[in-house]
Formats: structure tokens, sequence, C-alpha cells
């Protein structure tokens, strides 16, 4: 099965809240013939449309093909939380790399929150401050705490409030949670209009961008200087440099990346407007997550909720999403029962085993980053520009994160899923029966 066109009908956006409030963007054509390029881009999510924005200011002449459309994937269905720091916490980073690689990551990630701000601005698009942090468990309110203290010791962020129950309840007026934390140099964004708006920026640069186009075939450069081609059913680009966005949805294309990339499906709905009780479900405009393995995430959208939770590793989303994230909904949000769902959409992530995104070099002439593991909003934005700064030459920033280890899922890609199945399913019941 082709995940590609396992759930979608091909070109036409989701039916989420996103799409019912987007900006207006034409469709592309799509690839037809041969055409030569100085770069192709396969994927115009974050990833690919952030590296062909900035290889399209630097001069090259860039191609990318999407299957469906801008924005189609991940980076137009997902919760829009611009979150600080990597996937991991520092100390776990600190015990992978050291203080000083921990240190080189931390400054990377406030590099890709600086950036995805400062596309969305040129793009015209807002980004709202403000991200909680919700934890069920002392043990895990410690933890907030001592981490927010942390950061602000060895890392100069300042910008992490602790929070006891009461304030928490004073922003997240919920039974479910003890404590936390808020961020207020975090934020969110509307995820669809920030990928279209990054198209606009890339298109203005010069760029090209080709929808209902579904690579069928690489064929990499044998060397450096050779050219790969890059095939649809309907054409093919000749270009000196590929660079591989696809993420979850790369699969075939590349199998050495693909057993270290695991596609994963996550559901969200949005409520009817709420009105007054926007105030009983927030009380001021910011984002929120908690502490499940199986996050919940959540944030206003006018006077509507958008609540993300739940997560299957089969192809196929459930047949019916609302159902399946009511239920998390309503456990955060008791005073919810009952509401009306005018929303309910799903999406494909990719994770990595230990989180942190996955840079490769699959061929000489070839760049991947994808595996962001719930993280990609502003990584995946970075992740672009760092792969159109090593075609340009500066390679820093990508060979740092392409030095982290990104181990195959056991069995590759052939057995990565049941087994993946598994963990998951323990860790499901892990947070069912509150552990």
């Amino acid at each position: 099965m082709n995940l590609l066109f396992a759930n979608d009908t091909a070109g036409t956006y989701p039916p989420s809240l996103y799409a019912a409030t987007r900006d207006p963007s034409p469709a592309r054509p799509a690839l037809a013939g041969r055409m030569r390029a100085d770069v192709c881009v396969i994927g115009a999510g974050y990833t690919g449309l952030s590296a062909a924005l900035h290889l399209a200011e630097a001069g090259r002449s860039v191609i990318v093909l999407e299957a469906h459309r801008a924005g189609f994937g991940a980076s137009g269905r997902n919760g829009g939380q611009i979150g600080s720091g990597q996937r991991l916490e520092v100390d776990a980073l600190e015990k992978m790399a050291g203080k000083a690689v921990a240190r080189r990551l931390w400054d990377m990630a406030e590099e890709a929150k600086a950036l995805t701000a400062d596309l969305a601005k040129r793009a015209g698009q807002r980004v709202w401050p403000g991200i909680a942090h919700c934890a069920l468990h002392p043990s895990e309110v410690h933890h907030a705490h001592a981490m927010a203290e942390r950061l602000a010791r060895d890392y100069d962020y300042d910008l992490i409030e602790p929070l006891d129950r009461e304030g928490l309840r004073a922003l997240i007026p919920s039974p479910l949670y003890i404590g936390g934390d808020i961020d207020r140099g975090a934020g969110h964004v509307h995820p669809l209009n920030l990928a279209l708006g990054m198209a606009r920026l890339a298109e203005a640069a010069g760029a090209v961008i080709l929808e209902l186009s579904p690579v069928t075939h690489i064929e990499h450069g044998e060397s450096a200087g050779a050219p790969s081609r890059i095939a649809t059913a309907e054409g093919e680009v000749i270009a000196d440099h590929l660079v591989l966005a696809a993420n979850g949805y790369l699969d075939h294309l590349e199998p050495s990346v693909a057993a270290r990339v695991m596609p994963i499906n996550n559901y969200i709905v949005a409520t009817e407007p709420l009105g007054a009780r926007m105030k009983d479900v927030l009380t001021q405009p910011i984002a929120a997550h908690d502490t499940k393995f199986v996050v919940n995430y959540w944030r206003p959208w006018g006077e509507r909720l958008v609540f993300g939770g739940g997560e299957t590793v089969s192809y196929r989303f459930p047949r019916d999403i609302q159902a399946m994230v009511r239920r998390p909904l309503e456990q955060v949000y008791p005073q919810l029962k009952g509401v009306r769902i005018d929303y309910a959409w799903g999406g494909t992530l990719a994770i990595t085993m230990n989180r942190m995104p996955c840079f490769r070099r699959p061929a000489p002439n070839c760049l991947s980053a994808s595996g962001y593991s719930g993280h990609g909003v502003a990584m995946a934005t970075l992740a672009g520009k760092l792969m159109a700064q090593a075609i340009e030459g500066t390679s820093n920033g990508f060979d740092v994160m392409g030095a982290l280890p990104c181990a195959p899922f056991p069995g590759g890609s052939h057995l990565r899923f049941p087994l993946l199945m598994l963990g998951m399913g323990w860790y499901g019941l892990r947070d069912r029966l509150g552990f």
C-alpha cells in the first residue's frame, strides 16, 4: 500500500480546520517532460520549502516535486506548536553527546524558533506566544521545575516559569494535571498557512513548485559531480543536487533512510465555537501539551479548541477519528463532555528510535532530513536551511545533526511496524492505567 494515497484523495487537502481556514493557494502544475535544475527537492513541507527558499535566495535554480499540494502532509496538519529545544531534553542530550554538543543543539533549536518566527512574519502569519507543559504525577512536576532551573542556569534560557497545581489551573482549567510550567519563549501558529506562506516566499525567490508529481524512481549520480535523475509518471528532473524532504512518506525511495524513520499517524479534532466557555478551557491564548507517552496537545483557534490525541501505526486511519480523540479530550476537559466536534482529521508524521531527527547523506549529491518525532515545526524549517547551507558549502550545522546516532528500527523497514505496535501498545496501556 502506498502511504501517500492510503488515506487521502490526490491533491485534496484533508477536511481539517486548517484547510477550511487556509490562505488562497492556487493549484500548481504537475511535472511534464524533462526539466533541469541545480537542485531538486522532493516534498513541499516545511523541510523542502525552507530548503527551496534558502537555495533560491542563494541563486540556485530549484525544482520542488510534491505528490499532492504544498503543505499537504504533516506540515499542514499538525498542532502548530513551535517548541523550545530539541525533541530530547538537555539532560538526555548531554548523556548522548556531551555537554558541549548538547549546548550546540540547544542553540540550534533556538535558531530554529527564530527562523520560523521570521519566515512566519515575512509570510504575513502570526505566532502566538506561550506553551504550557502539563504534568500528571509529582515526579513529573519536580522534573519540569528542575529542568526550568537548569535551563536558566546552564543554557541562559529563563523564559520558563514553573507552575504548581494552582498556577497551572489558572491557565489550564483541567482537573487532570497537578503542575508543570509555561514556556513564554515558545509559541504556536496556523501550520498550513505557515507552509503556504513559505511556498509563496520560495516561488518569489525563483523556486519552481510542481504539485501532483509523486516521485517513482531516483537514480543517484555515481560521484559528487554527476547529476541525479528523479522520475515521476509524467516526466523527470535532472539535478546536480537532491534534497529528500518527504519525511514519513519517503518509504521505498531511499531504503537506508526509511529503515531509520518510522511513519506513524496522529489525530486532531476541532470543536464547535465555545463562546464564553473558552475561558473554562484556556484562560490565555496559549497552547499546551501533557506528559503522557501518547501525548495530548491543544490550542485555541478563535473560539474553537483544537485538540490532538491518539496515535496508530497502521497505514489506514481509523474510521471514526472523532470518537478516538473525544476520549482524551473529555478526560482533559470533563466540562466539554458531549461538545460538538466540527472537524476531525489525521496526519502522518515520522519518528526515529531515539526521537532525534535523522540527517543523512544517502549518496554523494544527496541530503536527507526527516524523523522529527512530533517536534518538527521549527526543526524541520531549520533542517531545510541546513541542507541548503550544506549544498552551498557550509555544512557545519548539518554535520552536527548528522553525527547524532540514528539506528535503524529492529527488523528494518519490514518488521518495524509490528514491533513498534507492540511497544506503543504497552505505553498506551501505561497511560490508561495512570502509570
